[in-house]
């Protein structure tokens, strides 16, 4: 049987399906919703085309006098995931997007955590391996790596928890995210700062196992907030910020792929919305749940 496709998700739904998984996290079905959100968000915001991405989003774009009206249509919506030859190996990418006869211009890797916040050393390996991998085969491409973490809270009197707890109900020590004090558990915080240094990759020419941007989301899990993101760290705005994070790699992707080519402008220039997309103003505009979400709307 085919997986699920991708479907048009907020970030609430998805990081509560992360947060709190329905089946064995080994499936990656928990996190399957945020591959759906990130390549909903790159064409909402983004402007990239749905042809463009895979897993392909539910939409699809309506050319009208020179307008481009985008439509939302589920059953255009694909489940795959692209792999790319790198410099060492191939890598399977999350979400990413490809251009005819140019190839992947951004990629985004998606990783999540739950628990056993120790093992986070193997993870800051892999990252910066991956992206070594793929900067090595495409020095342009943008790469974006975004690391979600169950924030389990050391003083939460009442956690649920799909894995293991003490006898007395509580999280163990290697479980820990958020200490008593209120501040990152040691494991946490050492990927943190990984990732701080992985990341903002601006020149070609820098180094490639550096990421263009990197991402950290710790997702609520208690009771009354659970799939919230928690704002304990980072902070808004911050390098480690999701929304700083989609923002900057449509940015880079400008630079590298249409100021610095205007010949190849018509191809690769992000689409602007028009306002007579009901779906945009209706759906997305009208209520909170993608309130996080800039639509890139054309000025008419």
């Amino acid at each position: 049987m085919a997986p699920d496709p991708c479907e048009l998700t907020d970030l609430q739904k998805a990081l509560t399906r992360f947060a709190v998984p329905s089946g064995v996290t080994q499936t990656s079905q928990h996190i399957k919703p945020l591959h759906w959100y990130v390549a909903c968000r790159l064409v909402i915001e983004g402007g990239f085309h749905p042809n463009t991405i895979e897993p392909r989003p539910p939409f699809v774009v309506e050319k009208r006098g020179g307008k481009a009206l985008l439509h939302h249509e589920p059953a255009k919506a694909g489940w795959s995931e692209r792999t790319i030859l790198g410099g060492l190996k191939s890598k399977t990418i999350d979400v990413s997007v490809s251009l005819a006869g140019i190839g992947p211009v951004v990629c985004i890797s998606l990783k999540g955590t739950h628990n056993a916040f120790r093992n986070l050393t193997n993870r800051m390996e892999e990252a910066a391996g991956d992206c070594t991998n793929l900067h090595m085969a495409y020095p342009a491409l943008v790469y974006g790596f975004w690391h979600l973490l169950r924030a389990n809270e050391e003083s939460d009197p009442n956690p649920v928890a799909h894995f293991g707890l003490t006898p007395d109900n509580r999280y163990k020590p290697a479980d820990v995210a958020i200490t008593s004090t209120g501040k990152l558990a040691p494991g946490v915080a050492r990927l943190a700062h990984a990732l701080e240094r992985l990341s903002d990759r601006d020149d070609l020419r820098d180094h490639p196992s550096r990421y263009e941007a990197c991402a950290i989301t710790l997702v609520d899990v208690r009771r009354n907030t659970v799939g919230e993101v928690h704002n304990v760290f980072p902070k808004a705005g911050g390098i480690l910020d999701f929304n700083r994070f989609f923002h900057r790699l449509c940015s880079l992707y400008d630079q590298r792929f249409v100021y610095q080519a205007p010949a190849l402008a018509s191809r690769t220039g992000r689409l602007r919305w028009s306002p007579e997309s009901s779906f945009v103003i209706d759906v997305i505009q009208a209520g909170q749940a993608f309130s996080e979400m800039s639509p890139r709307l054309s000025d008419e």
